[in-house]
């Protein structure tokens, strides 16, 4: 065997080690050559007489991150070069065979007649662990950093490789497809315990224990192949199957609001793979996993939330004429929930903090917040106390700001007022070195403007942070006019030692996130007023693909934040930027009832004390609106309609007026900032994927019923006339530079 992918010796007792350790590669993946090596292995296996086994392994640090979905594409340029030269049928069928060839190989390797063992180092995931679980005894790292998991979902995909079959067969149908539609990463003590591996070993030990299993007689035939198998939970027509089944579509409706595709193949495939033999179940599972493979769904998260995503986090944005920065010493200005986040996250990430606030019990306040969530993960069991020690003795909380002497980078999260945030940036410029990038956590205001209190503009930069700061994965960072490369090299740098995605958007009032997102809520305001019910905006946010619906979210951004913007933007640019009817809803909750939202226990919601119930919307807001409307007669469909076009079409403009230059980091940025419905992509990808010309038609027909705020930019017309897409553009543009 000639195998570049794996290697491969067998011992003094017959048994044969497979280790997977792919050349130039961080992490092993599935590709086409993985595939074709491991199906010549398992030949060989089962060929030779004197192995009477197999264990595979991992030669790095992880087991496999799963299959390389850059493959997917050439599955469908090669679909669409079949259909070109041999018709429709045979090129269905030829896709579908290529869709099913790794299935088919691990259903090879199960029933090869040789036991297999993996020991599994690390992160096994997707196709990794579908590989582990085709084996006959799997025996897990329990290192901290060791995971296995099916995360198919969400890129838009399912395991396709045998994941929904086996799974089921191992646990509870009712458990097992929670797994599947959530695509948790499990760890080794839940994933013994969920019978997903049959034994945890320190990492030294799991080869040879493997090994052992072997040696002690590990017969190589899957429990599911065993004459007198029985499902964990009965058959599917059964009396606790039809207590099952029920209960999971439900479950489905309202999780996904029948949005996911892939989702609704999980049901199909596990509720008709149940009732075949494992052989014609697999061949379900295939032909669904192909048939979702074509969905435009797949097709746009897998770009969105798998390459672009990929492609940020490896620095795309970063420029290449800077070196490398060693960030070692963050200042961190503002203990309130915003710096106390970014100093947990920074400090997490094993840089020292110095928190500052204007006396020394609020920066203690603001260090207890990092006290709090690493003792919340203690509790858990996913740290040490020997990590909240490490971790909160790298947080310096102090009034004094020469603490800042040495810092590499400064981070201002002060009160969302210019004058505040001015003086902050003087205290602090007094101390740092002239060469340290300043970086403001700013909402709204613009950088440029910001940048003015601060005597070198090219090391000023905005590095806008989402709430929760430890739970939410974008950081906008935003260039000013005078922004230079190195500042933007540092707070790329920066994010990326977080671990969180950036963006880089040019400077704006709003930025990118918050136009649109802003958008979003706004729609919710005026919907009231027009008479819409609460209940019904809500849950046709949720219903368009939303995960929040835009009252709730403002309630837990703050409906006081929400007046302060609108009279914030009447003082910059004058009374008529802002909209009336928003106003007027803004000031009955804010100034007449006060009503600041979740943090005060009230805002467009109840929230009752803990413990009394959950939060209902406030029966008050019914008060708002101008006229009463009879629900049977409001169009649902235009409700979805509205609250994703109104953001998508912001986030066009945001585009043409060069806010936002690159659309992966339009769609990233709005799925991973603001939850836009990502079964689209983003904003962009469902304007690309409705076509520019069919959303400008819908964008008249909603500005002339609901105002200009639907009106698309001239771009959007221009593009619609040539046929263009945001894609398309930027592919031609790389092609010409």
């Amino acid at each position: 065997m000639n195998l570049k992918n794996f290697r491969f010796e067998t011992d003094s007792d017959g048994i044969a080690l497979l280790t997977w350790d792919m050349a130039g590669r961080a992490m092993n993946v599935i590709n086409p050559d993985v595939i074709a090596e491991l199906g010549e292995v398992i030949d060989k296996v089962a060929s030779d007489a004197s192995i009477k086994g197999c264990v595979v392994t991992s030669g790095k640090d992880t087991f496999s991150a799963g299959a390389d979905l850059t493959m997917l594409e050439k599955g469908a340029s090669d679909y669409a070069k079949a259909l070109k030269e041999r018709g429709e049928e045979a090129a269905m069928r030829l896709f579908v065979d290529n869709a099913g060839a790794l299935s088919r190989t691990y259903r090879k390797l199960e029933t090869s007649g040789k036991p297999w063992a993996a020991a599994i180092n690390g992160t096994c995931l997707g196709g990794g662990f579908e590989l582990t679980l085709a084996c006959h005894y799997r025996v897990m790292s329990d290192s901290e950093k060791a995971r296995v998991g099916l995360p198919e979902i969400k890129v838009g995909l399912f395991p396709g490789a045998g994941g929904t079959q086996r799974i089921p067969r191992l646990m509870q149908t009712g458990d097992a497809l929670q797994m599947l539609f959530k695509g948790e990463q499990i760890r080794p003590a839940a994933a013994l315990k969920m019978n997903l591996v049959h034994a945890v070993a320190p990492a030294g030990d799991i080869v040879a224990k493997a090994k052992e299993w072997i040696k002690a007689g590990g017969k190589g035939v899957a429990p599911w192949d065993e004459k007198n198998f029985k499902l964990p939970s009965g058959k599917v027509f059964s009396p606790t199957g039809m207590m099952t089944w029920p209960a999971a579509n439900a479950l489905y409706r309202r999780e996904t609001m029948d949005n996911y595709p892939a989702a609704k193949a999980i049901l199909h495939c596990v509720f008709e793979g149940l009732q075949l033999p494992m052989d014609q179940a697999l061949k379900v599972e295939a032909r669904w996993f192909a048939k979702i493979l074509r969905s435009p769904e797949a097709a746009a998260m897998i770009r969105s939330l798998f390459l672009s995503m990929g492609e940020l986090n490896k620095g795309a944005r970063r420029p290449k004429n800077v070196p490398p920065t060693n960030l070692r010493k963050i200042g961190v200005i503002g203990a309130g929930f915003m710096g106390a986040g970014i100093a947990y996250v920074t400090a997490q990430a094993g840089m020292d903090v110095v928190l500052i606030d204007r006396d020394q019990a609020s920066a203690d306040k603001g260090k207890e917040y990092s006290n709090k969530l690493i003792s919340s993960q203690i509790m858990k069991g996913r740290a040490k106390s020997a990590d909240r020690d490490a971790l909160l003795g790298r947080i310096n909380a102090t009034e004094d700001y020469t603490a800042l002497k040495g810092c590499d980078l400064v981070i201002e999260a002060v009160f969302e007022d210019r004058g505040v945030k001015a003086e902050a940036t003087k205290k602090a410029e007094a101390v740092v070195g002239p060469n340290v990038v300043f970086a403001s956590n700013t909402s709204t205001l613009p950088i440029t403007s910001l940048s003015e209190n601060h005597p070198r503009p090219e090391n000023f930069i905005g590095i806008h942070f989402f709430s929760p700061v430890e739970r939410m994965m974008l950081v906008e960072i935003i260039k000013g006019k005078g922004t230079g490369d190195r500042a933007l090299a540092t707070a790329l740098d920066y994010v990326r030692a977080i671990k969180k995605t950036p963006i880089v958007v040019n400077d704006t009032r709003g930025f990118y996130a918050n136009r649109c997102v802003g958008n979003y809520i706004r729609e919710a305001h005026l919907m009231l007023v027009e008479g819409v019910p609460a209940a019904m905006i809500e849950n046709a946010a949720k219903m368009a693909g939303m995960p929040v619906g835009p009252l709730a979210l403002n309630d837990e951004v703050g409906v006081d934040l929400g007046w302060k913007i609108v009279e914030a933007t009447k003082k910059d640019l004058g009374q008529g930027a802002v909209d009336p009817a928003q106003e007027k809803v803004l000031r009955t909750l804010v100034v007449e009832k006060g009503r600041n939202g979740r943090k005060n226990g009230k805002g467009f919601y109840d929230y009752p004390e803990k413990g009394q119930g959950q939060k209902r919307l406030w029966p008050g807001l019914a008060d708002l609106a101008e006229r009463k409307l009879d629900p049977e007669t409001i169009d649902i469909e235009e409700l979805k309609q509205r609250f994703l076009v109104v953001q998508a079409v912001e986030a066009a403009r945001t585009f043409a007026e060069g806010v936002v230059t690159d659309p992966r980091e339009a769609d990233v940025g709005s799925i991973l900032g603001f939850g836009f419905a990502p079964y689209t992509g983003g904003t962009l990808s469902y304007i690309d994927g409705m076509g520019v010309g069919n959303f400008v038609l819908l964008c008249d027909k909603l500005a002339k019923k609901y105002g200009d705020r639907f009106s698309p930019p001239g771009l959007l017309i221009d593009m619609a006339k040539s046929h263009e897409t945001f894609y398309g553009r930027a592919a031609a543009q790389a092609k010409a530079a």
